[in-house]
Order: C-alpha cells, then structure tokens, then sequence
C-alpha cells in the first residue's frame, strides 16, 4: 500500500523568495536552496530565485520570484492544514514563529472537542491552519 504524498506549495513572490525561504527555514527547520535566473540562464532578474526551496525541513516548500507578466502570490479562501504534522510542542512554536510579523486569526486554543488549534496569517500572506489532538 502505498502512502499518500501531500502537495507541496509551490510560491511565487515578488522578490522576496530568497528572504521568505529564509524565514519559513527559521520557522520549520532545514536550510534553503536557492538557484538564481543567472544560474539557470533563463529569461529573469540575473539575482532572483528561479527556483527555491527547504531543505530537510518537515514542512515541503517551493518558491521563487516572480519573472515577466507573472502573478505574485495571492493567499484568499486557502489555508495551509498543519493539523496533527508533529507534537504539541512543535506546532506551538510553529505557530507563534508565523505568527513574528503576521497576524493572528484565530488563537491556538482548546476547542469544545478537546482538539487545539488556531489560524494565522505569516508575513508573507500565507494563512496557516495548526492544530493537534493532545499534548501527549
């Protein structure tokens, strides 16, 4: 039997892949791998991110900047489900290190069924849903 693979966000930023990657490694662990347009040799600021991402990290993500008449991210009626990805620990800090200059939607809290969870927004505009089911 084989185990479901989960999508891996692929994100396009509006210069600021490099400095996203970096702030998602803070957050979720994993260094950053960044190939720039120079590097590529591809149509693109010589210095952008052509293709970027974690390395090593438990949270999968792929980003770079964006080139040409391309779209910047734009995060509405999505959110990010880290629901039960690692311990109760873990997803606290998870949380409150998103949380370093974004803003908080919906507290991580104890909800009527015993599960915690909260929602928030990061700096880069991505809405992250974090909960878990125990401290244990």
């Amino acid at each position: 039997m084989t185990h479901p693979v989960p999508p891996a966000p692929y994100l396009h930023f509006p210069g600021t892949a490099r400095e996203a990657l970096t702030f998602y490694a803070h957050v979720f662990g994993g260094s950053v791998q960044i190939h720039t347009f120079a590097e590529f040799g591809t149509d693109g600021p010589g210095e952008s991110v052509a293709h970027g991402y974690l390395e090593g990290s438990p949270v999968q993500l792929f980003a770079a900047d964006i080139a040409g008449d391309q779209l910047p991210l734009r995060c509405e009626g999505l959110m990010l489900s880290l629901l039960g990805t690692a311990d109760a620990a873990t997803l606290r800090e998870w949380f409150s290190r998103l949380a370093d200059g974004g803003r908080v939607v919906d507290d991580l809290q104890v909800r009527p069924w015993g599960a915690s969870d909260g929602q928030v927004i990061d700096r880069y505009g991505l809405h992250w849903l974090i909960g878990f089911e125990d401290e244990g």
